[in-house]
């Protein structure tokens, strides 16, 4: 047997320790099910939502600047891409536990994680990566043949990014290269095609991961420090709010271009509303950044999570443009 194969004693009942308390995994979840939906982060889902809602932006904004408006097909798009999201998110942390788990052995928010606690072995977490990835390649084989390339291109970056901390102090880059390829994904499964609004709206969505996942590797910044891992985080220091406030500006400005490219020419309205999706999402950085306190792991966690919200504000905003 490999010796990464060997599972030590689980501690207690196998909790994660930055997963809620009232996580729907740990309350109901089967117990034989607990370790593969923990490697998933099903446990903590804030990540599902920051990868599914790039998506959102770029199909609504697709459908908004479509003169002919949505189709049925548009609804397939929406409801294939939440559950891809759950998926390759999945997929994306089990990848990252598999590669990190040496690492996350010795950082105090990470070790409970399945992998470095011995919840399951790696031979166990690399089948279950490879069963997540298969399920939502068939979903991704229900678009046309542009977006199928499209998502079988964004497995590269997915596949660096756990190895970005590493060689860079610049990993938030790898990883926001990751997470919004749904823009470019969505746009291209209702049009067949790409332009310059999801690239925009892309370019947006990297700012934007720069700016919460910042704030979320202040977490661990102490731990990161003593292993020689490097990120955003450290880098910045204690000019950190001055970084966050550059990429606030940056997504919030590429998303209200990304707005004007698509829907200028067309009615009113709807260019109303794409404009105004992107002043309500930065209002919502902007509310983040007076909370922050980058000394503090629980602050830095809970607006690590509050961007859902901010995301799914803009992602709302435009779904109205889109239905107008």
């Amino acid at each position: 047997m490999n010796s990464d194969d060997h599972m030590p004693e689980p501690d207690q009942d196998g909790r994660v320790a930055d997963a809620t308390s009232l996580n729907w995994v740990d309350r109901y979840a089967p117990q034989w099910s607990r370790p593969y939906l923990r490697l998933s982060r099903a446990d903590r889902p804030a990540g599902t939502w920051l990868l599914l809602i790039p998506g959102w932006w770029g199909l609504g904004l697709a459908v908004a600047a479509n003169p002919v408006g949505g189709s049925l097909n548009d609804l397939w798009i929406a409801i294939g891409f939440a559950i891809g999201a759950f998926l390759m998110r999945g997929a994306g942390c089990t990848w990252n536990d598999i590669s990190d788990r040496k690492i996350d052995a010795q950082v105090a928010r990470t070790k409970s994680r399945p992998l470095p606690s011995g919840q399951v072995t790696v031979t166990q977490a690399s089948v279950w990566l490879v069963l997540q990835m298969l399920i939502a390649f068939g979903i991704l084989l229900t678009f046309n043949n542009f977006t199928i390339l499209l998502g079988v291109a964004a497995l590269i970056p997915v596949i660096i990014y756990p190895f970005a901390k590493r060689f860079t102090w610049w990993p938030q880059v790898f990883l926001g290269v990751a997470f919004n390829w749904g823009a470019l994904l969505a746009w291209t499964a209702h049009t067949g095609s790409l332009g310059w609004p999801p690239v925009l709206l892309y370019l947006s969505g990297i700012a934007w991961t720069l700016f919460y996942d910042t704030i979320y590797a202040h977490q661990d910044k102490e731990d990161d420090a003593l292993i020689g891992v490097k990120s955003t985080a450290r880098l910045f220091a204690g000019a950190t709010p001055r970084y966050l406030f550059v990429f606030m500006a940056l997504s919030v400005c590429l998303m209200a271009l990304a707005a004007i490219t698509a829907l200028s020419g067309g009615p009113v309205t709807p260019l109303m509303l794409g404009i105004l999706a992107a002043w309500a999402f930065g209002m919502h950085l902007f509310w983040q950044m007076r909370q922050l306190d980058i000394d503090n792991p629980e602050v830095c966690l809970k607006l690590f999570r509050s961007n859902r919200d901010t995301g799914l504000i803009a992602a709302a905003i435009i779904g109205i443009a889109a239905i107008l």
